[in-house]
């Protein structure tokens, strides 16, 4: 069931223009759609620290886009906001940043007949779609809009989620499957998920496939290396370990293995992610740590730990893997939406 939280007085689907965001700890982006086609337009990212709540920030949105539309302006009467932190009562509270709201207090603010408000990875698997051919990079086959499809973002944390085709349009399936046991598919993944079990009595897929995870795997892979253990950020981490495939100076033998390690353990779980949903649509890889990894993600063993499923090879060699390159997917569905909140 969706976690979505609808706001509503209109009977119909609300009219243009309509004001979305993807809101998160550090930055608010909003944009615009005023077209059937769904686009999302005028596109800003705002600070959160700048600003007390999402309504000044939207107010300062709103304000700067009437100036730049003139007489072309209309005042949304619609909006939804896709936000890093758990959705299901009137009151959102961000835990990595200041920002609380009520959601009906934004509602009357901003002068709304209909607001939303869902989780940010709710909204990604919306947008899912909705992805035009210029939002992602295939990877294997081509995935289409059908179904049930699934995308996994490791970020700061690591997200999974879900949409289903309905006869009432689409349906997004929040969860927290970042926190499922991770398991090893071969005798040096197993060597070094135990010395993760050191540091932490639960390895789930977020403590190494995740940005605040990353340094885990890292030190777990340099001990099974018998390598020297360095106090390494995931940036670093990622830095040293393209080196050697970017033809750089002072590669970093260990950075390497953790980048192939980390690709190689995403891609079984993300094919563990779609025999446990169906996902004949397709698994989409979203976040932002993959994207900077560049063709080294292409070329890793992803694809092929990801249809390493024994008898189900088969199954899983038809469902397409596709990259998310567009950072604003989400405000894409967050217009999805507000379009089928009252279709």
């Amino acid at each position: 069931m969706s976690m979505m939280n609808l706001v509503a007085n209109s009977p119909h689907t609300p009219p243009y223009p309509w004001l979305v965001a993807d809101i998160g700890g550090s930055n608010a982006r909003f944009g615009w759609v005023d077209q059937p086609d769904g686009d999302v337009r005028y596109v800003q990212t705002l600070t959160v620290a700048e600003f007390a709540s999402p309504i000044e920030a939207s107010q300062r949105y709103l304000q700067q886009l009437q100036t730049q539309l003139g007489d072309a302006y209309n005042a949304p009467r619609c909006a939804a906001f896709a936000v890093a932190t758990a959705v299901g009562q009137d009151q959102i509270s961000f835990t990595n940043s200041h920002w609380s709201f009520s959601q009906a207090t934004v509602k009357a603010a901003l002068q709304l007949d209909t607001f939303i408000t869902l989780n940010d990875f709710e909204a990604l698997a919306l947008s899912l779609p909705r992805l035009k051919p210029h939002q992602i990079r295939a990877h294997a086959g081509s995935p289409e809009p059908r179904g049930c499809m699934s995308v996994i973002g490791p970020g700061t944390g690591l997200g999974v989620g879900s949409v289903m085709q309905t006869r009432h349009g689409w349906v997004a399936v929040p969860g927290e499957g970042g926190h499922a046991s991770l398991a090893a598919t071969d005798a040096f993944e197993a060597d070094v998920l135990a010395q993760v079990r050191q540091e932490y009595h639960h390895v789930s897929a977020e403590r190494v496939l995740s940005g605040i995870g990353m340094p885990a795997l890292y030190r777990g892979v340099a001990k099974v290396m018998q390598a020297e253990v360095l106090d390494l950020s995931t940036e670093a981490i990622v830095e040293r370990g393209l080196r050697a495939h970017l033809d750089l100076p002072h590669p970093d033998p260990v950075c390497t293995q953790t980048l192939e390690t980390f690709c190689a353990l995403l891609g079984s779980f993300a094919g563990s992610v779609a025999l446990i949903v169906g996902a004949r649509g397709g698994v989409y890889i979203g976040g932002g740590i993959v994207p900077r990894l560049g063709d080294f993600f292409f070329q890793s063993r992803f694809r092929e730990k990801f249809e390493a499923k024994g008898r189900l090879r088969g199954y899983l060699a038809h469902i397409p893997s596709a990259l998310i390159t567009d950072t604003l997917a989400a405000l894409s569905g967050a217009a999805l939406a507000i379009e089928q909140s009252e279709s």
